[in-house]
Protein backbone atom coordinates (compact mmCIF):
# COMPACT_ATOMS: atom_id res chain seq x y z
CA UNK A 1 0.00 0.00 0.00
CA UNK A 2 1.19 3.48 -0.80
CA UNK A 3 0.18 6.29 1.54
CA UNK A 4 0.58 10.03 1.18
CA UNK A 5 0.73 12.72 3.86
CA UNK A 6 -0.95 16.12 3.98
CA UNK A 7 -0.06 18.02 7.15
CA UNK A 8 -1.72 21.30 8.10
CA UNK A 9 1.05 22.71 10.31
CA UNK A 10 2.86 24.62 7.56
CA UNK A 11 6.28 24.09 9.16
CA UNK A 12 9.16 21.79 8.13
CA UNK A 13 9.08 19.64 11.26
CA UNK A 14 6.60 19.22 14.07
CA UNK A 15 5.60 16.74 16.71
CA UNK A 16 2.87 15.49 14.43
CA UNK A 17 5.44 14.47 11.84
CA UNK A 18 7.58 12.59 14.35
CA UNK A 19 4.51 10.64 15.44
CA UNK A 20 3.77 9.97 11.77
CA UNK A 21 7.35 8.68 11.42
CA UNK A 22 6.64 6.15 14.17
CA UNK A 23 3.41 5.07 12.43
CA UNK A 24 5.23 4.59 9.14
CA UNK A 25 7.92 2.56 10.88
CA UNK A 26 5.21 0.32 12.30
CA UNK A 27 3.61 -0.10 8.86
CA UNK A 28 6.92 -0.91 7.19
CA UNK A 29 7.64 -3.47 9.90
CA UNK A 30 4.29 -5.10 9.13
CA UNK A 31 5.19 -5.09 5.41
CA UNK A 32 2.14 -2.97 4.63
CA UNK A 33 3.70 0.30 3.41
CA UNK A 34 5.92 1.40 0.55
CA UNK A 35 8.57 4.10 0.93
CA UNK A 36 9.11 6.95 0.48
CA UNK A 37 5.87 8.68 1.50
CA UNK A 38 4.93 11.62 -0.75
CA UNK A 39 3.99 14.61 1.38
CA UNK A 40 2.56 18.10 1.21
CA UNK A 41 3.40 19.90 4.45
CA UNK A 42 0.97 22.76 4.01
CA UNK A 43 3.34 25.59 3.21
CA UNK A 44 1.09 27.10 0.53
CA UNK A 45 -1.92 27.68 2.78
CA UNK A 46 -0.27 28.88 6.02
CA UNK A 47 0.73 32.55 5.63
CA UNK A 48 0.77 32.75 9.43
CA UNK A 49 4.09 30.86 9.11
CA UNK A 50 5.76 33.59 7.01
CA UNK A 51 9.23 32.03 7.03
CA UNK A 52 7.85 29.01 5.13
CA UNK A 53 4.98 30.42 3.04
CA UNK A 54 4.40 29.33 0.29
CA UNK A 55 7.30 27.04 -0.77
CA UNK A 56 8.78 25.87 2.53
CA UNK A 57 12.41 26.25 3.67
CA UNK A 58 15.22 26.76 1.21
CA UNK A 59 16.63 23.34 2.09
CA UNK A 60 13.82 20.81 2.27
CA UNK A 61 14.28 17.58 4.14
CA UNK A 62 14.13 14.54 1.90
CA UNK A 63 14.88 11.06 3.16
CA UNK A 64 14.16 7.44 2.52
CA UNK A 65 10.99 7.98 4.55
CA UNK A 66 9.46 11.26 3.33
CA UNK A 67 9.41 12.92 -0.08
CA UNK A 68 8.09 16.49 0.30
CA UNK A 69 6.21 17.99 -2.63
CA UNK A 70 7.54 21.18 -4.11
CA UNK A 71 5.19 22.08 -6.95
CA UNK A 72 4.03 25.60 -7.68
CA UNK A 73 1.11 25.94 -5.22
CA UNK A 74 -2.30 26.82 -6.68
CA UNK A 75 -2.34 30.37 -5.34
CA UNK A 76 -4.68 33.21 -6.26
CA UNK A 77 -2.76 36.22 -7.54
CA UNK A 78 0.53 37.42 -6.06
CA UNK A 79 1.83 36.26 -2.68
CA UNK A 80 0.64 39.29 -0.73
CA UNK A 81 -2.89 38.90 -2.12
CA UNK A 82 -2.86 35.15 -1.50
CA UNK A 83 -1.65 35.58 2.09
CA UNK A 84 -4.31 38.19 2.78
CA UNK A 85 -7.05 35.99 1.31
CA UNK A 86 -6.06 32.91 3.33
CA UNK A 87 -5.91 34.96 6.53
CA UNK A 88 -9.23 36.65 5.83
CA UNK A 89 -10.96 33.32 5.14
CA UNK A 90 -9.59 31.78 8.33
CA UNK A 91 -10.75 34.71 10.45
CA UNK A 92 -14.17 34.80 8.77
CA UNK A 93 -14.68 31.07 9.36
CA UNK A 94 -13.80 31.52 13.05
CA UNK A 95 -16.40 34.31 13.26
CA UNK A 96 -18.95 32.42 11.14
CA UNK A 97 -21.81 32.69 13.63
CA UNK A 98 -21.65 36.51 13.49
CA UNK A 99 -21.78 36.82 9.70
CA UNK A 100 -24.86 38.14 7.93
CA UNK A 101 -26.59 36.35 4.99
CA UNK A 102 -24.73 38.22 2.26
CA UNK A 103 -21.37 37.72 3.99
CA UNK A 104 -22.05 34.01 4.36
CA UNK A 105 -22.80 33.58 0.67
CA UNK A 106 -19.69 35.53 -0.24
CA UNK A 107 -17.52 33.46 2.11
CA UNK A 108 -18.79 30.20 0.58
CA UNK A 109 -17.88 31.56 -2.88
CA UNK A 110 -14.36 32.49 -1.77
CA UNK A 111 -13.85 29.08 -0.17
CA UNK A 112 -15.13 27.28 -3.27
CA UNK A 113 -12.82 29.21 -5.58
CA UNK A 114 -9.73 28.06 -3.70
CA UNK A 115 -11.14 24.58 -3.07
CA UNK A 116 -11.60 24.00 -6.80
CA UNK A 117 -7.93 24.69 -7.46
CA UNK A 118 -6.79 22.44 -4.63
CA UNK A 119 -9.17 19.66 -5.67
CA UNK A 120 -7.48 19.54 -9.08
CA UNK A 121 -4.07 19.78 -7.44
CA UNK A 122 -4.63 16.94 -4.96
CA UNK A 123 -6.39 14.65 -7.45
CA UNK A 124 -3.40 14.98 -9.77
CA UNK A 125 -0.94 14.63 -6.84
CA UNK A 126 -2.61 11.38 -5.76
CA UNK A 127 -2.56 9.97 -9.30
CA UNK A 128 1.03 11.01 -9.99
CA UNK A 129 2.30 9.46 -6.76
CA UNK A 130 0.03 6.38 -6.97
CA UNK A 131 -1.33 7.15 -3.49
CA UNK A 132 -3.89 4.68 -2.15
CA UNK A 133 -4.67 6.48 1.11
CA UNK A 134 -3.84 10.09 1.95
CA UNK A 135 -3.39 10.72 5.68
CA UNK A 136 -4.56 14.27 6.37
CA UNK A 137 -3.16 15.45 9.72
CA UNK A 138 -5.13 18.09 11.64
CA UNK A 139 -7.04 19.13 8.53
CA UNK A 140 -10.45 19.09 10.25
CA UNK A 141 -9.46 22.31 12.01
CA UNK A 142 -10.24 25.47 10.06
CA UNK A 143 -6.75 26.77 9.28
CA UNK A 144 -7.39 25.93 5.63
CA UNK A 145 -11.06 25.17 5.00
CA UNK A 146 -10.63 25.31 1.19
CA UNK A 147 -7.94 22.61 1.33
CA UNK A 148 -10.03 20.40 3.63
CA UNK A 149 -12.99 20.76 1.29
CA UNK A 150 -10.72 19.87 -1.63
CA UNK A 151 -9.48 16.72 0.11
CA UNK A 152 -13.05 15.57 0.68
CA UNK A 153 -13.80 16.18 -3.00
CA UNK A 154 -10.64 14.35 -4.09
CA UNK A 155 -11.73 11.33 -2.02
CA UNK A 156 -15.13 11.37 -3.77
CA UNK A 157 -13.38 11.64 -7.14
CA UNK A 158 -11.47 8.43 -6.45
CA UNK A 159 -14.65 6.51 -5.74
CA UNK A 160 -16.40 7.94 -8.80
CA UNK A 161 -13.44 6.60 -10.80
CA UNK A 162 -13.94 3.18 -9.12
CA UNK A 163 -10.60 3.37 -7.37
CA UNK A 164 -10.09 2.04 -3.86
CA UNK A 165 -8.54 4.06 -1.07
CA UNK A 166 -9.24 7.65 -0.17
CA UNK A 167 -8.44 10.06 2.69
CA UNK A 168 -7.93 9.28 6.37
CA UNK A 169 -8.44 12.41 8.47
CA UNK A 170 -6.18 11.98 11.52
CA UNK A 171 -6.84 14.65 14.12
CA UNK A 172 -4.71 15.54 17.13
CA UNK A 173 -6.77 18.68 17.81
CA UNK A 174 -10.41 19.63 17.34
CA UNK A 175 -12.33 22.89 17.66
CA UNK A 176 -13.46 23.08 21.27
CA UNK A 177 -10.39 21.42 22.74
CA UNK A 178 -7.90 23.65 20.92
CA UNK A 179 -8.50 27.11 22.40
CA UNK A 180 -5.59 28.67 20.51
CA UNK A 181 -5.65 32.48 20.28
CA UNK A 182 -3.65 34.98 18.28
CA UNK A 183 -3.74 38.76 18.03
CA UNK A 184 -7.04 38.61 16.09
CA UNK A 185 -8.81 36.46 18.71
CA UNK A 186 -9.69 32.78 18.85
CA UNK A 187 -8.11 31.02 15.89
CA UNK A 188 -10.92 28.47 15.55
CA UNK A 189 -14.66 28.46 16.18
CA UNK A 190 -15.42 26.58 19.38
CA UNK A 191 -17.42 24.04 17.38
CA UNK A 192 -17.92 23.28 13.68
CA UNK A 193 -20.07 25.63 11.62
CA UNK A 194 -21.49 25.61 8.10
CA UNK A 195 -18.08 26.42 6.60
CA UNK A 196 -16.07 23.59 8.20
CA UNK A 197 -16.18 20.24 6.37
CA UNK A 198 -16.28 17.25 8.70
CA UNK A 199 -15.20 13.69 7.92
CA UNK A 200 -18.24 11.57 7.16
CA UNK A 201 -18.75 7.86 7.00
CA UNK A 202 -19.06 7.52 3.23
CA UNK A 203 -16.78 5.54 0.92
CA UNK A 204 -13.26 6.84 0.65
CA UNK A 205 -13.23 8.79 3.92
CA UNK A 206 -12.05 7.55 7.33
CA UNK A 207 -11.68 9.54 10.55
CA UNK A 208 -9.33 8.88 13.47
CA UNK A 209 -8.46 10.90 16.58
CA UNK A 210 -5.71 10.41 19.14
CA UNK A 211 -7.74 10.31 22.37
CA UNK A 212 -11.07 9.36 23.88
CA UNK A 213 -11.61 13.00 24.86
CA UNK A 214 -11.43 14.06 21.22
CA UNK A 215 -13.79 11.23 20.22
CA UNK A 216 -16.26 12.43 22.84
CA UNK A 217 -16.06 15.97 21.51
CA UNK A 218 -16.56 14.75 17.94
CA UNK A 219 -19.62 12.73 19.02
CA UNK A 220 -21.39 16.07 19.47
CA UNK A 221 -20.60 17.26 15.96
CA UNK A 222 -23.32 17.29 13.27
CA UNK A 223 -22.02 14.24 11.41
CA UNK A 224 -22.99 10.59 11.34
CA UNK A 225 -20.67 8.24 13.15
CA UNK A 226 -17.85 8.75 15.60
CA UNK A 227 -14.12 8.87 14.86
CA UNK A 228 -11.96 5.92 15.69
CA UNK A 229 -9.48 6.33 18.56
CA UNK A 230 -5.92 5.43 17.57
CA UNK A 231 -3.40 6.54 20.22
CA UNK A 232 -0.08 8.01 19.16
CA UNK A 233 2.76 5.58 18.50
CA UNK A 234 5.86 6.38 20.56
CA UNK A 235 9.46 5.92 19.44
CA UNK A 236 11.67 3.10 20.62
CA UNK A 237 14.78 4.49 22.28
CA UNK A 238 17.76 2.10 22.15
CA UNK A 239 20.22 1.88 25.01
CA UNK A 240 23.96 1.32 24.87
CA UNK A 241 26.92 3.42 23.71
CA UNK A 242 26.20 6.49 21.60
CA UNK A 243 26.96 6.36 17.89
CA UNK A 244 29.64 8.71 16.57
CA UNK A 245 27.00 10.90 14.89
CA UNK A 246 25.48 11.78 18.28
CA UNK A 247 28.85 12.61 19.78
CA UNK A 248 29.72 14.67 16.69
CA UNK A 249 26.41 16.54 16.96
CA UNK A 250 26.97 17.38 20.63
CA UNK A 251 30.53 18.48 19.93
CA UNK A 252 29.28 20.67 17.07
CA UNK A 253 26.96 22.46 19.50
CA UNK A 254 29.84 23.04 21.89
CA UNK A 255 28.26 21.00 24.69
CA UNK A 256 30.40 19.87 27.60
CA UNK A 257 29.84 16.08 27.94
CA UNK A 258 30.01 16.38 31.75
CA UNK A 259 26.84 18.47 31.88
CA UNK A 260 23.30 17.01 31.73
CA UNK A 261 21.00 17.78 28.81
CA UNK A 262 17.40 18.86 29.23
CA UNK A 263 15.14 18.50 26.19
CA UNK A 264 12.21 20.81 25.45
CA UNK A 265 10.45 18.77 22.70
CA UNK A 266 8.19 21.51 21.34
CA UNK A 267 7.90 24.05 18.54
CA UNK A 268 8.76 27.66 19.33
CA UNK A 269 5.08 28.62 19.30
CA UNK A 270 3.34 30.77 21.86
CA UNK A 271 1.21 28.29 23.83
CA UNK A 272 4.08 25.77 24.03
CA UNK A 273 5.59 27.85 26.85
CA UNK A 274 9.25 27.88 25.83
CA UNK A 275 9.72 30.96 28.04
CA UNK A 276 8.71 28.82 31.03
CA UNK A 277 11.16 26.11 30.01
CA UNK A 278 13.88 28.77 30.17
CA UNK A 279 12.73 29.74 33.66
CA UNK A 280 13.03 26.08 34.67
CA UNK A 281 16.54 25.97 33.22
CA UNK A 282 17.54 29.05 35.22
CA UNK A 283 16.13 27.53 38.40
CA UNK A 284 17.86 24.20 37.70
CA UNK A 285 21.14 25.99 37.06
CA UNK A 286 20.89 27.71 40.45
CA UNK A 287 19.94 24.46 42.20
CA UNK A 288 22.85 22.64 40.55
CA UNK A 289 25.28 25.29 41.79
CA UNK A 290 23.91 24.91 45.34
CA UNK A 291 24.49 21.14 45.13
CA UNK A 292 27.94 21.41 43.56
CA UNK A 293 26.71 19.81 40.34
CA UNK A 294 27.35 20.83 36.73
CA UNK A 295 24.63 23.06 35.29
CA UNK A 296 22.31 21.54 32.66
CA UNK A 297 21.86 22.61 29.06
CA UNK A 298 18.45 23.05 27.38
CA UNK A 299 17.84 21.91 23.80
CA UNK A 300 14.64 23.35 22.31
CA UNK A 301 13.39 21.36 19.33
CA UNK A 302 11.61 24.13 17.43
CA UNK A 303 12.57 26.80 14.93
CA UNK A 304 12.86 30.46 15.88
CA UNK A 305 11.58 31.29 12.38
CA UNK A 306 8.07 29.91 12.96
CA UNK A 307 6.68 32.73 15.11
CA UNK A 308 9.08 35.70 14.98
CA UNK A 309 7.30 37.90 17.54
CA UNK A 310 7.11 35.10 20.10
CA UNK A 311 10.69 34.03 19.33
CA UNK A 312 11.89 37.53 20.24
CA UNK A 313 10.10 37.23 23.59
CA UNK A 314 11.80 33.87 24.15
CA UNK A 315 15.22 35.27 23.27
CA UNK A 316 14.58 38.28 25.49
CA UNK A 317 13.86 35.91 28.38
CA UNK A 318 17.06 33.98 27.65
CA UNK A 319 19.07 37.20 27.63
CA UNK A 320 17.44 38.47 30.83
CA UNK A 321 18.31 35.22 32.61
CA UNK A 322 21.80 35.06 31.03
CA UNK A 323 20.95 31.66 29.52
CA UNK A 324 22.17 32.05 25.94
CA UNK A 325 25.37 30.04 26.64
CA UNK A 326 23.24 27.19 28.03
CA UNK A 327 20.38 26.93 25.52
CA UNK A 328 20.34 25.69 21.92
CA UNK A 329 17.46 26.12 19.47
CA UNK A 330 17.58 23.19 17.05
CA UNK A 331 15.62 24.79 14.18
CA UNK A 332 13.26 21.83 13.89
CA UNK A 333 14.02 18.16 14.39
CA UNK A 334 14.29 15.96 11.28
CA UNK A 335 12.39 12.71 10.90
CA UNK A 336 15.66 10.83 10.55
CA UNK A 337 19.12 11.91 11.71
CA UNK A 338 20.84 13.48 8.71
CA UNK A 339 23.74 15.71 7.69
CA UNK A 340 22.57 19.12 6.51
CA UNK A 341 23.92 21.12 3.58
CA UNK A 342 26.93 22.22 5.63
CA UNK A 343 27.82 18.64 6.57
CA UNK A 344 26.71 19.04 10.19
CA UNK A 345 24.55 16.41 11.85
CA UNK A 346 20.94 17.14 12.74
CA UNK A 347 19.54 14.53 15.11
CA UNK A 348 16.06 13.06 15.13
CA UNK A 349 13.90 12.77 18.23
CA UNK A 350 15.15 9.30 19.13
CA UNK A 351 18.83 10.26 18.98
CA UNK A 352 18.16 13.40 21.04
CA UNK A 353 16.46 11.30 23.70
CA UNK A 354 19.45 8.95 23.71
CA UNK A 355 21.81 11.90 24.15
CA UNK A 356 19.78 13.26 27.07
CA UNK A 357 19.64 9.83 28.71
CA UNK A 358 23.40 9.29 28.33
CA UNK A 359 24.01 12.68 29.97
CA UNK A 360 21.74 11.94 32.92
CA UNK A 361 19.38 14.73 31.90
CA UNK A 362 15.63 15.07 31.59
CA UNK A 363 12.68 16.56 29.72
CA UNK A 364 10.97 19.91 30.30
CA UNK A 365 7.40 20.30 29.05
CA UNK A 366 5.79 23.60 30.00
CA UNK A 367 2.61 24.55 28.10
CA UNK A 368 1.52 27.99 29.26
CA UNK A 369 -2.15 27.50 28.32
CA UNK A 370 -4.16 24.77 30.01
CA UNK A 371 -6.72 24.03 27.28
CA UNK A 372 -4.71 23.74 24.05
CA UNK A 373 -2.73 20.49 24.41
CA UNK A 374 -4.98 17.49 23.78
CA UNK A 375 -2.35 14.89 24.74
CA UNK A 376 1.01 16.51 25.41
CA UNK A 377 3.75 14.03 24.56
CA UNK A 378 6.64 15.50 26.54
CA UNK A 379 6.04 13.23 29.56
CA UNK A 380 5.64 10.18 27.30
CA UNK A 381 8.94 10.87 25.52
CA UNK A 382 10.66 11.17 28.88
CA UNK A 383 9.15 7.84 29.95
CA UNK A 384 10.34 5.87 26.91
CA UNK A 385 13.86 7.21 27.46
CA UNK A 386 13.86 6.55 31.21
CA UNK A 387 14.14 10.26 32.06
CA UNK A 388 12.47 12.44 34.70
CA UNK A 389 10.13 15.10 33.34
CA UNK A 390 9.20 18.52 34.68
CA UNK A 391 5.79 19.74 33.50
CA UNK A 392 3.35 22.55 34.08
CA UNK A 393 -0.26 21.66 34.77
CA UNK A 394 -2.51 21.32 31.72
CA UNK A 395 -6.01 19.93 31.38
CA UNK A 396 -5.18 16.86 29.27
CA UNK A 397 -2.41 15.56 31.55
CA UNK A 398 -4.52 13.57 34.02
CA UNK A 399 -6.80 11.96 31.38
CA UNK A 400 -3.72 10.99 29.36
CA UNK A 401 -1.31 9.78 32.02
CA UNK A 402 -3.37 9.18 35.18
CA UNK A 403 -2.56 10.00 38.78
CA UNK A 404 0.34 7.59 39.22
CA UNK A 405 2.61 9.10 36.58
CA UNK A 406 5.59 10.84 38.17
CA UNK A 407 6.47 14.36 37.04
CA UNK A 408 8.17 17.26 38.74
CA UNK A 409 5.42 19.90 38.91
CA UNK A 410 6.41 23.26 37.46
CA UNK A 411 4.89 26.20 39.29
CA UNK A 412 5.17 29.24 36.97
CA UNK A 413 4.93 31.67 39.87
CA UNK A 414 8.32 33.15 40.89
CA UNK A 415 8.10 31.65 44.37
CA UNK A 416 7.44 28.18 42.96
CA UNK A 417 9.94 28.09 40.09
CA UNK A 418 12.95 27.73 42.39
CA UNK A 419 11.36 24.73 44.06
CA UNK A 420 10.59 23.18 40.65
CA UNK A 421 14.19 23.59 39.53
CA UNK A 422 15.52 22.04 42.71
CA UNK A 423 13.16 19.06 42.48
CA UNK A 424 14.14 18.46 38.85
CA UNK A 425 17.86 18.53 39.67
CA UNK A 426 17.26 16.14 42.59
CA UNK A 427 15.35 13.76 40.31
CA UNK A 428 18.12 13.80 37.68
CA UNK A 429 20.77 13.25 40.36
CA UNK A 430 18.83 10.30 41.80
CA UNK A 431 18.38 8.81 38.33
CA UNK A 432 22.10 9.07 37.56
CA UNK A 433 22.91 7.43 40.89
CA UNK A 434 20.50 4.55 40.24
CA UNK A 435 18.51 5.31 43.38
CA UNK A 436 15.94 2.50 43.75
CA UNK A 437 12.98 4.76 44.53
CA UNK A 438 13.58 6.94 41.44
CA UNK A 439 14.24 3.88 39.28
CA UNK A 440 10.90 2.45 40.39
CA UNK A 441 8.99 5.64 39.58
CA UNK A 442 10.54 5.90 36.11
CA UNK A 443 9.88 2.21 35.49
CA UNK A 444 6.23 2.78 36.43
CA UNK A 445 6.10 5.75 34.04
CA UNK A 446 7.26 3.48 31.23
CA UNK A 447 4.63 0.90 32.09
CA UNK A 448 1.92 3.57 32.06
CA UNK A 449 2.83 4.90 28.61
CA UNK A 450 3.11 1.35 27.25
CA UNK A 451 -0.53 0.85 28.30
CA UNK A 452 -1.77 4.30 27.27
CA UNK A 453 -0.03 4.37 23.87
CA UNK A 454 -0.35 0.86 22.44
CA UNK A 455 0.71 0.21 18.84
CA UNK A 456 -2.11 -2.28 18.25
CA UNK A 457 -4.81 0.21 17.15
CA UNK A 458 -2.58 1.67 14.42
CA UNK A 459 -1.53 -1.81 13.29
CA UNK A 460 -5.20 -2.78 12.96
CA UNK A 461 -6.08 0.41 11.08
CA UNK A 462 -3.18 0.10 8.63
CA UNK A 463 -4.14 -3.52 7.98
CA UNK A 464 -7.74 -2.51 7.24
CA UNK A 465 -6.62 0.27 4.86
CA UNK A 466 -4.37 -2.17 3.02
CA UNK A 467 -7.23 -4.67 2.71
CA UNK A 468 -9.47 -1.91 1.34
CA UNK A 469 -7.01 -1.22 -1.47
CA UNK A 470 -7.04 -4.88 -2.47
Amino acid sequence: MRIGLVCGDGVPASGLLTIFRNVVGLGVGLQLLELPVPADLGYSWRPDKPAFFPYGPAEQEASALLEPARPAPPLLGDLDHAAAEWTSIRMSVAEGAALGPVERVRLHERIDRLAGRYQDYFSEWMRRNRVDWTIAVNMTLSDAVPVTKALHAAARDRRHENRAGGVLFWDHDLFGSCADHDESGRRYPDRPNEFTPLPGTGPGVRWAVVSEALAEEAAGYPVAGRPRVVPNVLPRVPTGPLEPRIEEFLDGLGLDPRRPILLNPVRVFRFKGVELALEVLAAARSASADRGLPAPYLLVFGSLAEDPSYSEEVLSTARRLDLLPDVRFLDGVPLCSVRDGTGSWRLDETDLLRAAAASGGGVVFTPNTEDVETVGLGPALAAVAGLPCASTHYAAFAPTYGRDFFVVPVDPRPAGMGRSGDELVAAMQANRAGEPRMAGMLRRNRQIVDRRFPAGPWAELLTELAEDTG
